[in-house]
């Protein structure tokens, strides 16, 4: 073995040297390319003979500008190639490779080796590799097949062929340190080692390590949606996040970064996942919330509660008088039937019902919005709807340019030119005389007509006017979508089943947010769905692939918004039953209600019941605090069981609480998380625990996630892995309510290595099972 190994080092120290030579080779080029980019930008107009006296001499400094402009763009993308490659191999020094596969394929009689690695790499000829890129087609062999018959997928067919082993590697630095044998998808030696470091600040790459069930997840390459519902700690974000990499080098010739957008839970988990493509060689996708889009297309006429709120106000307000009316407002207008009905509400808006603004200047009504409705509903009634709002709009463009004749001789036109300043007069002038067709040496000796400025004057006053119109904001949404709850009975018009309960409450509280300029976020979706379904959909077709992440938190509605949002794009959504903490999924915790979006035809489901983040015995407590939880298998990695420890009082909470974290500390814990149920849990934690040091407090407008001791509310901790989880007060009095299950087992499942849970008083009858089965000491 020895004699191998000395063997298997000086394939290392090859594929070292091979790597430093095309770095330095890289290097070069680089310098070069950045140098020629440099030169071309500084004498770029050197190059161009610019002369427009003639139409050919026009031509010729246009053809000339543009070769000029495309040897920038050839040379500045050599240099951008260039440099990608060079970071790529830069990251390669500290890991070449990761595995290999010893293979014969099916007509051949040699055994070959293919080294496995982030990137590929040939020898100095480019004829032969020796190293493959862990996406190439052969590579699916390593994830997916123990030694025997194997196959796969390539462009020019399926390629069959017996697997006769399979290595592990783990080298650090050029330095080989271990390697494995083994009949195993990964082996579990090297999983280990992974799982059983600290966390970081950043997610990292899990190339080294994917497993079968998340190597099928990241080649998924049919249909339209992909469902991955996964465990806690199973590792769907991570897979998903190689599956980004994996479809942009598939599709690197018609896919781009910019054409994927990952929709995360909060800012926080952006910045957690950053590093993952970055490390892969790839450009970050765009990462959204949909609270980020909300709040793009909404902020300017209302103030839009973000989900956060909503769930504060869940977690908090349970003794308000209108808790149950929002909690069922919540549900209903998350479901299907609610977006069928907004559907159907916008379809009645053809025989009645629009609303409109009066179309208003210096105070005055050019049309009022009562004779633009009876104009929308008393002409063109056969053409189709937004031909009928189309043609309304053309028809008030006139109004709008015959109430602008009418103005010019008007005697604010006079004040207006007088109260020109001589800057402002000059630029007039300019303008004009350009627009009368006047040469640039003709300019000074044109002498402004009287009429002329006028009309320019009373043009740029009406411009705002005549935008608003284009732009339909003479619609009147806000008062369309407040009278579908004008009146509590209507609703029985649009929907086939039972009005929900409470529902003239729901109307009421909706009308008084509306009319305070506020929008509830289980209103936001909707509002913007009977926007554009009246205005026209803001459809965007650039985008390839979305990825929904923690989907479980998306409505049935905000999915069918989604899907007519991005209609050109594929679909992965990733979600845990388990970790529905929101009020609209307290009645509907499964995707059955995706399937029915795209057809089944076109969804696949792939169920993760592996967990790997946590020890076996914290995954062993958390599995019993959730009525499925036996369908979740924990990865066979030891540590301490969880702690329950009983306090009589806050003072000695805190005073544990601060102990505690000492003690972790003195452990070697990088991340250490002190759990709330919400934030406003958190903000009394944090005042009285602020003496540990260096303790921060996280919120959802926090932007980066940072490691160290932090006070978290539950829901922003999703997503999130810490080595150290302290719960902090998990008593019956907090988590006394079934609502709050799962926001307790989201909670629990963030610790890696150690949970810690307070409890002031009785603690929460959730671990009742797990306690009586020995599963957390107490």
């Amino acid at each position: 073995m020895n004699s191998e190994f000395q063997q298997e080092q000086q394939r290392v120290d090859s594929v070292m040297q091979t790597i430093a030579n095309q770095i330095r080779n890289l290097e070069e080029e680089t310098s070069r390319r950045r140098d020629e980019v440099v030169n071309i930008r500084r004498h770029f107009w050197d190059e161009v003979k610019v002369n427009t006296d003639t139409f050919d001499d026009y031509l010729e400094t246009v053809i000339g500008l543009r070769q000029e402009a495309q040897n920038l763009s050839v040379t500045q993308s050599t240099h951008r190639h260039a440099s990608k490659r060079l970071s790529t191999l830069q990251r390669m020094q500290e890991i070449p490779y990761f595995g290999r596969i010893d293979l014969i394929e099916e007509g051949l009689s040699t055994q070959e080796q293919i080294f496995i690695g982030i990137s590929s790499l040939t020898d100095e000829s480019g004829d032969n590799f020796l190293i493959y890129d862990w996406r190439a087609p052969i590579s699916s062999v390593y994830y997916d097949y123990q030694p025997g018959p194997i196959q796969y997928k390539t462009p020019g067919g399926i390629v069959r062929g017996d697997l006769k082993k399979k290595w592990q590697y783990l080298i650090r630095g050029g330095v080989l340190q271990s390697m494995f044998d083994t009949s195993l998808t990964i082996g579990d030696e090297i999983l280990q080692q992974v799982l059983g470091k600290g966390s970081d600040k950043h997610m990292h790459n899990i190339v080294a390590t994917i497993q079968q069930e998340q190597n099928q997840i990241i080649r998924h390459d049919s249909g339209k949606l992909l469902v991955v519902h996964g465990a806690a700690g199973s590792g769907k974000t991570s897979a998903a996040l190689q599956r980004i990499a994996y479809l942009l080098y598939k599709y690197r010739d018609t896919l781009k970064a910019d054409q994927i957008i990952l929709f995360s839970p909060n800012s926080l988990f952006n910045s957690y996942v950053s590093n993952v493509l970055p490390e892969l060689g790839e450009e970050n996708m765009q990462q959204v919330t949909f609270q980020d889009y909300l709040n793009q297309r909404l902020s300017k006429d209302f103030k839009v509660e973000n989900p956060f709120e909503q769930l504060e106000y869940i977690l908090t307000a349970e003794h308000s008088s209108l808790y149950k009316a929002r909690v069922k407002g919540i549900q209903f207008k998350a479901s299907v039937t609610f977006f069928e009905a907004i559907d159907a509400y916008r379809q009645s808006l053809e025989q009645s019902g629009m609303l409109f603004k009066d179309i208003v200047f210096r105070g005055m009504s050019i049309v009022s919005g009562e004779k633009i409705a009876s104009r929308f509903y008393n002409t063109d009634t056969s053409l189709r709807f937004h031909n009928r709002l189309e043609k309304l709009k053309d028809w008030l463009i006139q109004q709008i340019n015959a109430a602008e004749k009418g103005e010019l001789h008007k005697q604010w036109v006079q004040e207006e030119i007088e109260l020109l300043s001589n800057e402002e007069y000059e630029k007039a002038r300019i303008h004009l005389a350009k627009k009368r067709g006047f040469k640039k040496e003709e300019i000074a000796d044109y002498e402004v007509e009287p009429e002329a400025l006028a009309k320019l004057i009373v043009r740029q006053k009406f411009k705002p006017i005549r935008n608003r119109v284009q732009a339909y904001h003479f619609v009147d949404i806000k008062g369309i979508y407040k009278n579908l709850f004008a009146n509590p009975l209507q609703i029985k018009q649009f929907i086939a089943e039972e009005v929900p309960a409470k529902w003239e409450e729901i109307c009421r509280a909706t009308i008084e947010q509306l009319e305070k300029g506020r929008l509830s976020y289980e209103d936001a979706t909707p509002y913007l769905l009977i926007k554009e379904l009246i205005q026209g959909f803001q459809a965007n077709r650039a985008i390839k692939q979305i990825l929904v992440d923690e989907a479980q938190d998306y409505s049935p509605f905000q999915f069918e918004f989604l899907k007519r949002l991005f209609p050109s794009a594929r679909v992965t959504v990733l979600g845990d039953f388990n970790q529905a903490i929101f009020a609209h999924a307290s009645q509907s915790i499964d995707f059955q209600t995706l399937s029915g979006i795209y057809g089944e035809d076109e969804t696949e489901v792939i169920n993760m019941t592996r967990s790997y983040r946590s020890t076996k015995p914290i995954i062993e407590f958390t599995r019993r605090l959730v009525p499925n939880g036996a369908n979740i298998i924990p990865f066979e990695r030891e540590g301490e069981k969880p702690v329950l420890t009983q306090v009589s009082s806050h003072p000695e909470l805190h005073s544990c609480i601060a102990f505690k974290v000492e003690a972790l500390r003195k452990l070697q814990y990088n991340s250490i998380a002190i759990i709330c149920k919400s934030a406003e849990e958190s903000e009394r934690a944090y005042e009285a625990l602020s003496d540990i040091e260096n303790i921060k407090l996280l919120k959802s407008g926090s932007f980066e996630y940072e490691q160290g001791v932090v006070i978290i509310p539950s829901y922003l901790s999703k997503g999130i892995e810490f080595d150290a989880v302290i719960i902090y007060d998990a008593s019956e009095e907090i988590y006394g309510d079934e609502s709050l299950r799962r926001v307790f087992y989201t909670a629990c499942t963030r610790a890696m290595h150690y949970l810690q849970l307070y409890s002031i008083g009785e603690p929460s009858e959730f671990m009742e099972k797990a306690l009586t089965e020995g599963f957390i000491d107490a």
